[in-house]
């Protein structure tokens, strides 16, 4: 199985929230973990926001952001071009998606073009998850 995840599960991989063992169960047995480079600064940004809304303390919000830069190089990484912008434009012709969760359908649906039947789209949002499976992708 090939994993997806958009940044709403790439977080529950630094936090533990609802799904985050479904989310390591996950990515222990996936044969290739990918998300999309946009997920860095978008995965960034939650780490830095649950910081502000539950102060972590200095040493944990270290801890954390030092274990997204080390995995960071252990991910495939779809970069945002002008071939993903033609799927992009798919997405949100079919879908009502802001910016970056049609950047992270598109992306998934670039993988799945080499992996048709092993691509598993992990995401916690309910518009993306609606518009993942109405792509073929399996979801949570």
């Amino acid at each position: 199985m090939i994993l997806y995840l958009d940044t709403s599960a790439l977080v529950k991989r630094y936090f533990k929230e609802a799904f985050t063992d479904e989310v390591l169960d996950k990515c222990r047995n996936a044969e290739a973990v990918v998300t999309s480079a946009v997920a860095y600064a978008e995965t960034l940004s939650a780490i830095y926001r649950k910081n502000r809304e539950s102060k972590l303390g200095e040493g944990t919000l270290l801890q954390v952001i030092q274990a997204l830069q080390s995995e960071w190089d252990g991910l495939i990484r779809i970069q945002v071009t002008d071939e993903l912008n033609k799927y992009i434009n798919m997405a949100f012709q079919k879908h009502p998606l802001r910016g970056f969760d049609a950047v992270h359908l598109a992306s998934a649906l670039v993988i799945r073009e080499q992996f048709p039947d092993s691509v598993f789209f992990a995401c916690f949002d309910g518009r993306l998850n609606s518009a993942a499976r109405d792509a073929g992708l399996g979801t949570f």
